[in-house]
C-alpha cells in the first residue's frame, strides 16, 4: 500500500503541493485529477522520488521512503510522451530494463507483454514507424516488463486525439485489472479518469479538496467548483446545493422551474428542447413523447435526481 501523509512541495520557496495525504491500497488504480498547475504532475514526481519534501512523509506497505533513492523505490513511471529509445526495436525497448538486471526469460517475457498490449508482430519495428497510441502502449509495456510495485502513470494518453486517447483508456483499464498493477495516475481529463481508475482525487491550487471512490467523488462532490470540473453543467443555490449535468431536466406540469422553449427537437426515443430557465439559463431538457412542446411557449421544469448531485453535503 502507498501511503502519502501531509505531503509537501516547494520550488524556490513557493509551495507546489500543500499537506497532501493520499492512500492507495494494493492493486487498484487512483487518479489525481486537476487542472493544468494544480500540482499534481509534482506530486507523482515526489512520489518516485524526483522532488525532495518540504514537510510529511511517503510510504510503500509501512516503509518510509524518505531516504530510497529513485532507482530503488521498484516504481516505474510512464511519461506522456512515451519517451523511447528510437534506435532500438519495439521489442529492445520493451526488453530494456531487463538487459540492464541480466534477467532470464527476457524472449519469453518481451512476447507476453506485447501479447497484453496488442502489439504481436511488432517486435522488430522501430519507433517511428508506429502510432501514438502504439507508441504508448510500448511504453507501457517497458514499464511493466519488470513487475514493478507501482506504476505512475503522467498524464499517459494527454497527447492523443480524443477519439483515440477513449479507447486507449478503456484498454489501459484492462491491461491494468489483467496485470493486477497498482498505480497512481495523473490527469486533466475527468472521463479518462472515470475509465481507468478505482479511486479519486482532486487536486485545486496545490491542495487535495477530495478523495474516494469514483461513484463516491461523483454523486458527492465536495464544492461547486469541484462539481463543475467533474462535468456538472452548473450549481443551482437553494435549501441543497445540487450540482446538475446539462441534460438533468424534464419536462413536467409539477415542475418547480419555469422556462421559455428555445428550440425542441423529436427522436423516436423522446422529445429534446433546449429551455431558456428563469434565474439559471440555457439548459438541456427531455418531454414525454405525448407532449410536444414547441419555441416560445413556457414549460414547467423538474431535476432528474439520477442526474444531480448534492454539493458539500
Amino acid at each position: 500500500m502507498l501511503r502519502l501523509t501531509d505531503v509537501s512541495v516547494s520550488y524556490d520557496g513557493v509551495p507546489a503541493v500543500r499537506d497532501a495525504s493520499l492512500e492507495l491500497p494494493d492493486g487498484q488504480v487512483l487518479a489525481v485529477l486537476g487542472p493544468s498547475g494544480c500540482g499534481k504532475s509534482t506530486l507523482l514526481r515526489a512520489v518516485a522520488g524526483l522532488e525532495p519534501l518540504v514537510a510529511g512523509a511517503i510510504a510503500w506497505d509501512g516503509a518510509d521512503l524518505s531516504r530510497v533513492p529513485t532507482h530503488k523505490r521498484g516504481f516505474a513511471l510512464m511519461f506522456q510522451d512515451g519517451q523511447l529509445f528510437n534506435h532500438l526495436t519495439v521489442a529492445r525497448n520493451i526488453g530494456y530494463a531487463l538487459r540492464l538486471r541480466r534477467a532470464s526469460g527476457i524472449v519469453d517475457r518481451v512476447g507476453e507483454l506485447l501479447a497484453l498490449v496488442g502489439l504481436e508482430g511488432y517486435a522488430d519495428r522501430l519507433p517511428a514507424t508506429l502510432s501514438g497510441g502504439e507508441r504508448q502502449r510500448v511504453a507501457l509495456a517497458r514499464c511493466l516488463a519488470v513487475r514493478p510495485r507501482l506504476l505512475l502513470l503522467d498524464e499517459p494518453l494527454s497527447a492523443l486525439d480524443t477519439g483515440l486517447r477513449q479507447r486507449l483508456a478503456s484498454d489501459l483499464r484492462e491491461i491494468l485489472t489483467a496485470e493486477g498493477i497498482t498505480a497512481l495516475m495523473v490527469t486533466h481529463d475527468h472521463e479518462e479518469a472515470f475509465t481507468v481508475a478505482d479511486r479519486l482525487a482532486v487536486m485545486r491550487a496545490g491542495e487535495i479538496v477530495q478523495q474516494g471512490g469514483i461513484d463516491e467523488v461523483w454523486r458527492a462532490p465536495a464544492d461547486a467548483e469541484t462539481a463543475l470540473f467533474l462535468g456538472y453543467a452548473r450549481v443551482l443555490d437553494g435549501p441543497v446545493r445540487l450540482a446538475v449535468r446539462r441534460s438533468a431536466f424534464r419536462v413536467d406540469p409539477e415542475g418547480s422551474l419555469r422556462g421559455t422553449v428555445l428550440e425542441a427537437r423529436v427522436t423516436p426515443e423522446q422529445v429534446r428542447v433546449v429551455v431558456d430557465v428563469e434565474d439559471v439559463g440555457e439548459v438541456d431538457a427531455v418531454a414525454p413523447l405525448g407532449q410536444h412542446p414547441a419555441a416560445g411557449q413556457h414549460v414547467r421544469l423538474s431535476l432528474d435526481s439520477t442526474r444531480t448531485a448534492v454539493v458539500g453535503g
